[in-house]
């Protein structure tokens, strides 16, 4: 008795659909975002002027930092910035009180700001408006840094950074205080961001 010999058939696959299976299967890591954080002399500050002139100046001496960047999609960026209230240098230090008290920062009762983005929007030549939330003395808003990021020359590792925007103390339940304070907060970020992969 012979035996019988089973034969099968594979249907053609075109090679479009093994090229797409292909680019399915790559690992996730290639299109993920490099992860980094501003590094420790950067510069996380605000200033309160009055009457065109600079009346209180700070700086926010412990930031929690991290940001999603791939230079080639810069578009689905993410960041976000935590900072210590009670960490504040003040340029006046007679006035270090009055900006930590009730009326303003009321940093007893609120410990951190924090901002998250929403969306980075490119611009052009390295400028960007970086949209997100900020959230200070238990009120989130929405507000806009203008934004530049520029590789460093020197450092590939570095992204130079300068970023600014402007809130209204009221927005955020703040009070009018003595002393002539004006309404408007100009915040700026100014330093570099570090590659941390």
């Amino acid at each position: 008795m012979s035996a019988s010999i089973i034969t099968f058939q594979i249907p053609h696959i075109p090679k479009a659909w093994w090229v797409f299976c292909c680019v399915m299967i790559m690992p996730i890591q290639m299109t993920q975002a490099d992860l980094w954080h501003l590094t420790p002399d950067s510069e996380v500050g605000f200033h309160i002027d009055s009457f065109g002139v600079t009346l209180v100046k700070g700086q926010f001496e412990q930031v929690q930092s991290t940001m999603q960047f791939d230079l080639q999609q810069p578009e689905r960026a993410n960041a976000q910035v935590v900072l210590d209230i009670n960490s504040i240098s003040i340029n006046k230090p007679s006035l270090k009180a009055m900006v930590l008290g009730p009326d303003l920062f009321y940093a007893e009762k609120y410990k951190t700001a924090i901002f998250k983005s929403t969306q980075f929007k490119m611009l052009g030549n390295h400028y960007y408006q970086i949209q997100g939330n900020l959230t200070l003395r238990g009120v989130t808003r929405p507000i806009t840094f203008d934004a530049k990021l520029t590789p460093d020359s020197n450092q590939p590792d570095l992204l130079n950074v300068e970023a600014y925007t402007v809130i209204r103390r009221s927005d955020f339940g703040m009070k009018q205080t003595l002393g002539g304070i004006g309404e408007k907060v100009k915040i700026q970020v100014i330093g570099q961001w570090k590659n941390s992969e």
